[in-house]
């Protein structure tokens, strides 16, 4: 399983040009369809765990292979990995969700939040303010700590407007994503146990899951998100 990914992304990325990328349009479409029918595999599984996923299909949860050179100082036409979101919404989403990456000798999955806007951070920041102890023991659950470590993302220097810098869980309130993250070696992509393991880890982070989609739920919808 996901040997030809791996080999079509390294390629890529030794070959990261539009005449490389024509000449071996067969091969991406190829490896392109088996990280599709993996997504696919895994959303059968993720809807058992996330009921809200059940309308989408592997092409909404798919991130495009062509990046965005725009603004950037890298004009790479081709993004060197394939991904997936899991949520409401697909890979457009700006809510929580799992997130699966795969890119030779770099790959890993994922769950949270990352960098939200604006109202969804402050709805996120309201529910640790009232709940932060609750977050504390999802987080530190022993499960998850062994298999993810510390939660992750970029911080604030100061305290964020309206928190004072000896809240209780300000370290916390400070956190502009909210994320885990693990990661997979070549060796548990090329697995034939790879869905499982994916999904025992996804399945590790539903409570943390949970405690996000609860404090963001009604910020569109008024509804649950996942």
């Amino acid at each position: 399983m996901m040997k030809n990914v791996l080999k079509f992304l390294e390629e890529l990325a030794e070959n990261n040009s539009k005449e490389w990328m024509d000449a071996h349009r067969d091969w991406y479409q190829n490896a392109r369809s088996e990280f599709l029918e993996l997504v696919e595999a895994l959303l059968i599984e993720m809807v058992k765990l996330e009921p809200g996923l059940e309308p989408l299909k592997a092409k909404d949860c798919v991130f495009r292979q062509n990046r965005d050179i725009r603004f950037s100082s890298n004009k790479a036409p081709y993004k060197i990995n394939m991904a997936a979101l899991f949520a409401v919404e697909g890979k457009k989403s700006n809510m929580p969700g799992y997130y699966l990456h795969i890119q030779p000798g770099e790959s890993f999955l994922a769950g949270g939040i990352w960098m939200p806007p604006p109202e969804v951070l402050k709805k996120i920041r309201q529910e640790i303010d009232y709940s932060g102890e609750e977050m504390l023991r999802i987080i530190n659950e022993p499960s998850i700590h062994k298999r993810f470590g510390e939660i992750q993302g970029e911080r604030l220097k100061t305290s964020p407007r309206d928190y004072n810098a000896d809240h209780p869980y300000i370290d916390l309130l400070r956190l502009k994503s909210f994320i885990f993250t693990h990661t997979l070696s070549d060796k548990d992509i090329t697995s034939q146990g790879l869905i499982g393991k994916i999904i025992d880890d996804f399945m590790l982070l539903k409570p943390f899951q949970d405690f996000l989609v609860k404090a963001v739920e009604d910020v569109e919808t008024g509804e649950g998100l996942l």
